[in-house]
C-alpha cells in the first residue's frame, strides 16, 4: 500500500540520491506534522500566566531555533509585549520573573539551549520547554514546566520545523498574549496540500541552478523581504547547508540594499572564481517599496559585468504563517534536489557530529 505522500516525496528526489533518513518523506508530510503538533500541543497540561509577562524571549539553536525566528516573524507584531530571540550560551541579562522564557531543542540536549534555560530559571524566569525528550525535558520536570512534546520519530531537527513552531505559538496563546493559532495552522495546511497537489516539487523553474549548485559550479544566495521573507531565506540557506553540505548565503530586504547591492556594480569575471545564483523569496506581506528594490536590484543583476543568475520563488496561502510556511516548505524541497543532484545523503552531518565529540 502507498502513503499519500509517495507521488510528493517521490517528486522531491526526483533523481537517483541516497536518503538514509527518509528526509523527502519527512518534508512531504509536514502537512500532518503541523496537524499533530497542533493537537498535541493543545492537550498539553499547564500554562503560563500571561498577565504577570513583561517580554518574551525565544531560545534555540540550528534546526531548533528557527522556532524563534518563525515566532518572531508572525507573532511579534500582533502581541502585547516584546519577543526576542537568543541563540547562543548566555542568558541576557534582562531576563528575570517578568520573561517568559520558551526554550526549543528537539532532542532536549543542545548544550547552549540548556545552559541559557537554566541560567533563565535561576533568574526567577517562567520556562516552557518544547522538545522531544532528553536534559530539557528532565529539567521541566524539575522545574514544573509546561513540556511540549515534539515528536521523537521526526528523523531530524531541521525535519521538525511545524512541530517546533506550532508548540510555541500555542503555548503564547494559552498565555493570553496571543490568539487563533488553530486558524493559522489549517490555513497553512491546506496551502501546504494546495502546493503539493499543484506543483510536486514546487521548484521547477529553479532546475538550471539546482544542477549548478549540485555540482559545485553556483553558489545559491537567497534574498528575503521583511520579517517573513528573511525567515525563509534564513532557512533555505541552512537547508542547503546541511542537507546538500555546500556553502549558501541569505540576505533580506531592505538591508541588503544599504550594502550588498553596490557588490554587485562590479561583478567579477568568470575565472575569478564560480558565480553566485540570486533567489528570490517573494510574499504578499512585503512592504510596497519592497517590491520596487527588487526590481531595481534584477535590473542591477542583469547589467553586472558577468550576468548574475537570478529567480524567484512566490508564495500563496491565506495568511503570513501559510505563506511563510508554503516558502519554507519550496526552499526544503529546494534543498533536497540540490542534494540529490550532487549525490549526496541529506540526513547524517558528519562533521557537527565530529564538532560535538570535540567539545566534550
Amino acid at each position: 500500500m502507498t502513503s499519500p505522500h509517495d507521488d510528493v516525496s517521490a517528486t522531491i528526489a526526483a533523481e537517483a540520491a541516497p536518503d538514509s533518513l527518509d528526509l523527502a518523506r519527512a518534508v512531504a508530510g509536514l502537512p500532518e506534522q503541523m496537524e499533530a503538533a497542533l493537537a498535541s500541543s493543545q492537550a498539553t497540561p499547564g500554562a503560563v500566566d500571561g498577565s504577570r509577562i513583561a517580554n518574551v524571549v525565544v531560545m534555540g539553536m540550528g534546526g531548533s531555533g528557527v522556532a524563534g525566528d518563525i515566532v518572531s516573524a508572525l507573532a511579534a507584531p500582533l502581541m502585547p509585549v516584546p519577543v526576542s530571540v537568543a541563540k547562543g550560551y548566555e542568558c541576557p541579562a534582562f531576563i528575570g520573573p517578568t520573561t517568559l522564557v520558551i526554550a526549543v531543542s528537539f532532542s532536549g540536549n543542545t548544550e547552549e539551549t540548556l545552559t541559557a534555560a537554566t541560567a533563565a530559571h535561576d533568574a526567577g524566569a517562567p520556562v516552557v520547554a518544547v522538545t522531544s525528550g532528553g536534559r530539557l525535558a528532565e529539567l521541566a520536570g524539575e522545574w514544573a514546566a509546561p513540556l511540549y512534546e515534539v515528536d521523537a520519530a521526526i528523523p531530524m531537527p531541521r525535519a521538525a520545523v511545524g512541530a517546533i513552531s506550532v508548540a510555541p505559538l500555542v503555548a503564547l496563546e494559552r498565555a493570553g498574549l496571543l490568539s487563533g493559532i488553530a486558524g493559522w495552522v489549517d490555513a497553512a495546511v491546506a496551502q501546504l496540500r494546495s502546493r503539493q497537489a499543484g506543483t510536486g516539487a514546487a521548484a521547477d523553474s529553479l532546475d538550471s541552478i539546482v544542477r549548478a549548485a549540485g555540482n559545485g559550479e553556483m553558489t545559491p544566495v537567497f534574498y528575503g523581504g521583511g520579517a517573513l521573507g528573511a525567515v525563509a531565506a534564513g532557512r533555505a540557506k541552512a537547508q542547503i547547508n546541511e542537507n546538500a553540505k555546500i556553502p549558501a548565503f541569505a540576505s533580506f530586504m531592505p538591508e541588503l540594499c544599504h550594502n550588498e547591492l553596490a557588490g554587485w556594480d562590479q561583478a567579477g569575471r568568470l575565472v575569478d572564481g564560480s558565480p553566485l545564483a540570486i533567489i528570490a523569496l517573494r510574499h504578499d506581506f512585503e512592504h510596497p517599496q519592497l517590491g520596487r528594490r527588487y526590481d531595481f536590484t534584477h535590473g542591477v543583476l542583469d547589467r553586472a559585468r558577468i550576468a548574475v543568475p537570478h529567480a524567484e520563488l512566490h508564495a500563496a496561502g491565506y495568511g503570513p504563517m501559510a505563506q511563510l510556511f508554503d516558502l519554507i516548505y519550496q526552499v526544503d524541497v529546494l534543498s533536497l534536489r540540490v542534494a540529490s543532484a550532487a549525490r549526496r545523503d541529506p540526513g547524517p552531518i558528519p562533521l557537527l557530529e565530529e564538532l560535538k565529540a570535540f567539545l566534550v
